[in-house]
C-alpha cells in the first residue's frame, strides 16, 4: 500500500521517466522532483506536520535549497525554529555556513531526497561543526541507494517519509 505521502507527490508531479544524472553521480530512468511537488501548500504542509510527529527535536534544519521549505514547514507545525544550512561557507556579512543558534541543540535535519547521503552529510558536518547534536535525519523520499547506511556510519538514523518504490512501484530504484 503507498502511503499518502508518497500518492500526494505523485499526484503533484513528483516523478518523471527519462535519464537522469543525479547528484551523487549515479544514473537513473526516473528522477524524483519533490521540490516541485512541494510548491504545491497542501502538500509541503502534509510533509512538515508528518515530519512534526517523526522524532523528538529542539530545532529543524534544511539544507539550501531543498531542505528549506521543508524545514519551515516543520517549524510552523511543530512550533519550533528552524535554521538554514547553507550549501557553501559565507565569505562576506556575518560569514557562516548556518543561519540559526544550533550549539547544544537536538537538532532535526530535513531533506527532500536522498540517494547516497552525499548532500545531506555535507549538512550534518557544518551543524555539528556548530555544536549541534543531531541523530536523526528525515527524508521526504529515500532513494534506497546507501544513504541509510551511510549516515548510520557517523551515527545518524535515517527516516523517511516514502521510499522510492512506493513512489515508482516495479521500476528500478
Amino acid at each position: 500500500m503507498v502511503n499518502r505521502i508518497a500518492r500526494m507527490l505523485k499526484e503533484n508531479g513528483a516523478v518523471e521517466y527519462g535519464e537522469f544524472l543525479l547528484a551523487s553521480g549515479a544514473k537513473s530512468s526516473y528522477y524524483l522532483d519533490v521540490k516541485s511537488a512541494l510548491v504545491n501548500p497542501s502538500v509541503l504542509e502534509a510533509v512538515g506536520h508528518e515530519i512534526a510527529k517523526t522524532a523528538s527535536f529542539d530545532i529543524v534544519a534544511g539544507v539550501a535549497v531543498g531542505g528549506v521549505p521543508i524545514a519551515v514547514a516543520t517549524s510552523f507545525a511543530s512550533k519550533k525554529p528552524y535554521a538554514i544550512i547553507r550549501t557553501g561557507e559565507k565569505s562576506h556579512g556575518k560569514g557562516g555556513q548556518v543561519i540559526g543558534n544550533v550549539a547544544g541543540k537536538q537538532v532535526l535535519l530535513v531533506e527532500d531526497v536522498t540517494t547516497s547521503g552525499g548532500s545531506v552529510i555535507k549538512g550534518l558536518e557544518a551543524l555539528r561543526a556548530e555544536g549541534a547534536l543531531v541523530d536523526t535525519v528525515v527524508t521526504v523520499v529515500d532513494r534506497e541507494a546507501g544513504a541509510a547506511d551511510a549516515l548510520a556510519k557517523r551515527g545518524v538514523r535515517l527516516l523517511a517519509l516514502s521510499r522510492a518504490s512506493e513512489i515508482v512501484g516495479d521500476r528500478d530504484k
